[in-house]
């Protein structure tokens, strides 16, 4: 079989040994014959699992004891609605800041629960920037600050977490969790979908404050009451149980590469290689400010965009797959989460040279 690197924004990419070892254990797990997805959530052996998962996560991130860790369906879209209904806890504003794409639809939701005060925006510059912090404007009786550290359509990045000390900070980090070291006392709350570094599509992990829950909005189904999920370990109703393990392969895997400090210098040198690749060539360019590139997801279009159909089928036929740019923005993305390897850059590279001889 020919080798193919997967550049796929979602579900992505997952590294062979993950593979491998799920594949393995497919036929049984350990000793007791059933496989992972069949194992029942409330039984020891799945409990096990869970339970291994969330410690590797805790030692991953250094989540201190005051923070509780979920494990919940229905992804990060579930908790554009989960937060507002969690954290709002008597009041009605909240404040959200516009980057692109994903923070757009996590404005929309919570305008469903909250009074939503955008406090920046790029969109007039075609989402190619972040405003600086100093230009942000939300009231300071806001229940939370939302941001959206890495848009994956757009290609923008928070290399740093905002520091606001008057209102509680909150956090999409689907597409850059585990990307690197954070400090997770920053924040309220985190929450990010998995299917970027953590696994499977359709779970989403949830790191928050214990004091911030407990006051759910009235009529908070209780799949989405933090407190409620936190009492019964994330397993009010049957959780998605297959991401959930896959979701501890890979914190397992994370943990063997070095941990978020060797993966972050590592996705660093990847994407640092990409963009220099793009900026030395007339033939390709990128939009986004040097200073908030994402390190996860690297658009770029062609000089001539009659090229991008040939470019896509070429790059196919070379093993480099799902290079395709989101349909409201067009052109190519590649994304290269932690299981990307640097070979897997190198190889798109050497690619997008070759190609600009043959056609530039």
């Amino acid at each position: 079989m020919r080798k193919v690197y997967n550049f796929s924004p979602g579900p992505a990419m997952l590294p062979a040994s993950v593979l491998e070892r799920a594949r393995e254990e497919l036929r049984g797990w350990r000793s007791s014959g059933v496989t992972p997805m069949e194992m029942s959530h409330r039984g020891a052996d799945f409990i096990g699992i869970a339970e291994k998962a969330e410690a590797a996560l805790r030692a991953a991130l250094a989540v201190p004891s005051n923070y509780k860790v979920l494990f919940l369906a229905g992804g990060a879209t579930g908790q554009f609605a989960a937060a507002p209904m969690n954290l709002l806890r008597g009041k009605t504003k909240a404040a959200y800041i516009e980057t692109g794409y994903w923070s757009r639809k996590a404005i929309d939701e919570a305008k469903l629960f909250a009074d939503v005060g955008v406090a920046a925006s790029s969109r007039d510059g075609g989402f190619a920037t972040i405003p600086p912090q100093a230009s942000w404007r939300f009231d300071p009786t806001a229940a939370y600050l939302h941001y959206t550290a890495n848009e994956t359509i757009g290609g923008v990045e928070f290399h740093e977490a905002p520091r606001v000390d008057d209102v509680p900070l909150v956090v999409d980090m689907s597409s850059n969790l585990l990307s690197r070291p954070i400090d997770v006392t920053q924040f309220a709350l985190i929450y990010a979908s998995t299917q970027k570094n953590l696994g499977l599509a359709g779970l989403a992990v949830v790191i928050v404050r214990e004091d911030m829950i407990g006051r759910p909005l009235p009529g908070t189904p209780s799949i989405f009451d933090y407190r409620r999920q936190a009492d019964e370990r994330s397993m009010v109703n049957t959780p998605p149980t297959y991401a959930w393990y896959m979701a501890g392969l890979m914190l397992e895997w994370l943990a063997e590469q070095g941990g978020v400090e060797a993966i972050e210098r590592r996705n660093i040198r990847k994407a640092s290689r990409l963009y220099a690749a793009i900026d030395a060539s007339p033939f390709y360019s990128n939009f986004i400010d040097p200073a908030v590139r994402s390190r996860m997801n690297a658009p770029f279009r062609l000089a001539d965009a009659n090229r991008d159909k040939s470019f896509l089928a070429a790059a196919a036929d070379a093993g480099l797959v799902s290079l395709e740019g989101h349909r409201s923005v067009g052109g190519m993305r590649a994304s290269i989460y932690n299981a990307m390897p640097e070979e897997g850059v190198e190889t798109l590279i050497s690619f997008m040279l070759d190609f600009e001889k043959r056609w530039g």
